[in-house]
């Protein structure tokens, strides 16, 4: 029968799969579209670079000149004290956001909303951007990082450069350990060697001419922490009759 493939668990929506909500620092939206940005802009000042455990980029506070604060994906080379602009008549700089009709052709994006005003929901991890390739009638068709070509209403907003941390991967993780710990904090599982495919003495599944358990799969609650693998304290087990 062989074993389950991951993706498959993860549809299960698990804790095992499921990243800790606690680890996030804010919910990264755009500012309400409001008439600041259909008519004009806005612009903000970037207070603060901060580390958010929970994603893989770095993400920047900004205060905008009305007073309001918002955590924003950090683009790549932008620092304290950089100003950001967003709204139609925003110029095209990296950190601006604007509607994808005013961006012109070949420019690299990111965090690119789906519908208008969903606050972004495409190309938000490290080191991604996304390619505007042509405006058509009523849409615009935006090459994504895996190839893939969508289009997309042209009120959607979009931010003009690349994510930042995008030399995450290029840092080997030279130990297991490491890259488990990696796995774990973003909800992915690792891995791991299954207990028939091991000798009786590692696991009480192992061992034998075959790959077998050998043993009841299910085992007590109460049972010795060498013992307890498998089923523990299953109500019921097998295919329902």
């Amino acid at each position: 029968m062989g074993k389950r493939l991951i993706i498959q668990r993860r549809g299960r929506g698990t804790p095992t799969y499921r990243v800790a909500s606690h680890r996030f620092k804010d919910k990264i939206q755009y500012r309400n579209y409001d008439n600041l940005e259909k008519e004009g802009s806005i612009k903000g000042v970037v207070s603060d670079i901060v580390h958010d455990p929970a994603r893989t980029a770095p993400i920047a506070l900004v205060k905008f000149e009305n007073g309001e604060k918002k955590f924003i994906l950090a683009p790549e080379s932008i620092q304290i004290d950089d100003e950001i602009e967003c709204g139609i008549s925003a110029p095209i700089s990296f950190g601006n956001t604007l509607p994808l009709r005013e961006i012109p052709e070949g420019t690299p994006i990111y965090d690119i909303e789906n519908r208008p005003g969903d606050g972004g929901r495409f190309v938000r991890s490290s080191g991604t951007y996304a390619s505007l390739i042509t405006h058509d009638v009523n849409q615009a068709v935006v090459e994504l990082p895996s190839g893939e070509l969508k289009s997309f209403n042209p009120n959607c907003r979009a931010s003009i450069g690349v994510v930042a941390g995008g030399g995450r991967k290029e840092k080997p993780f030279l130990k297991a350990g490491n890259r488990w710990h990696a796995l774990n904090a973003k909800g992915k599982k690792m891995m791991t060697v299954r207990g028939v495919a091991m000798n009786a003495v590692d696991h009480p599944h192992g061992g034998g001419n075959r790959q077998h358990p050998g043993v009841p799969t299910t085992i007590s609650r109460h049972a010795s922490p060498g013992r307890k693998v498998g089923s523990i304290a299953a109500k019921r087990t097998g295919k329902r009759r």
